[in-house]
């Protein structure tokens, strides 16, 4: 891990809360691994969430029927992005891994987290329609999440009341992260910390640390590569794929099931 560069995107109000813990146990230990770290503490930085015109600098293509995606793309090829953007552009352009660290708000990130992606990952810069999934721009980079829950582990579970978090991380990990072409790292969950002893957060801490002793040598969760998938035919698997995979007990992902039961532990594990 030596000589690589980290980028820890930060979405917490507080810094005593346990999110800061989890970002600076990872700051600590990654630097002393020789990592170059830079955190991006969004609250502090008053980053803006909304995706506006405001986002580009001078004339628009279109301002009677703006949209947001073209008009970004063109701004990009430009250099006409507003200058929050375009910095952490460059924290992601250099960056080899990637970390999201957030609490869990409504099932997915919060506001101003969710803002960043939507304004950072703009199209030509994180993906074009040729470059995605599989064959993304950032497939040499690596990306995960790391947050907390409200909730108990059992209520996340395929019988809990939360349902499935595979489920609720697919849309995440699959429709933000691996679209851009990130190799996406297992997620570090904590459960539900503010509902346990704080000899238990440190136990999640240590096991956070731990960790990260060779976090960027760990294998990437599984997704089914971009070419299986026929893009004349509204981008659909591949009748070869299909056949390959019509016996088998569980589907391909979370996403791409085939109608069967969903893989246990798609978006939790790697190798499964």
């Amino acid at each position: 891990m030596v000589s690589k560069k980290v980028l820890i995107v930060y979405a917490h109000q507080s810094s005593g809360s346990f999110n800061s813990a989890a970002k600076d146990a990872a700051v600590e230990v990654l630097t002393a691994k020789g990592c170059t770290v830079e955190v991006s503490d969004l609250y502090a930085m008053t980053f803006k969430a909304t995706a506006t015109a405001e986002d580009i600098t001078g004339k628009v293509k279109n301002a009677d029927h703006f949209c947001y995606g073209e008009e970004t793309k063109l701004a990009w090829e430009a250099g006409k992005l507003s200058a929050d953007i375009t910095e952490e552009q460059r924290k992601l352009t250099e960056a080899d891994l990637v970390i999201f660290q957030f609490p869990m708000y409504w099932f997915t990130v919060p506001a101003i987290m969710k803002g960043w992606m939507d304004r950072v990952l703009t199209l030509g810069f994180a993906f074009t329609h040729e470059k995605r999934y599989s064959q993304g721009i950032f497939k040499d980079k690596k990306a995960m999440l790391s947050f907390t829950t409200g909730s108990q582990e059992s209520m996340f579970s395929a019988n809990g009341i939360n349902g499935d978090m595979n489920v609720t991380l697919w849309p995440l990990q699959n429709g933000i992260l691996h679209y851009c072409g990130f190799q996406v790292l297992a997620p570090q969950i904590f459960w539900a910390p503010s509902h346990v002893s704080s000899e238990a957060r440190g136990t999640m801490l240590e096991g956070w640390r731990t960790r990260m002793q060779d976090l960027l040598g760990e294998n990437p969760l599984a997704f089914t590569p971009f070419d299986c998938f026929d893009g004349e035919k509204g981008y659909q698997l591949k009748p070869e794929v299909h056949e390959k995979h019509a016996a088998k007990e569980f589907g391909l992902t979370v996403g791409t099931h085939l109608g069967k039961a969903l893989p246990p532990n798609n978006q939790m594990k790697a190798g499964v």
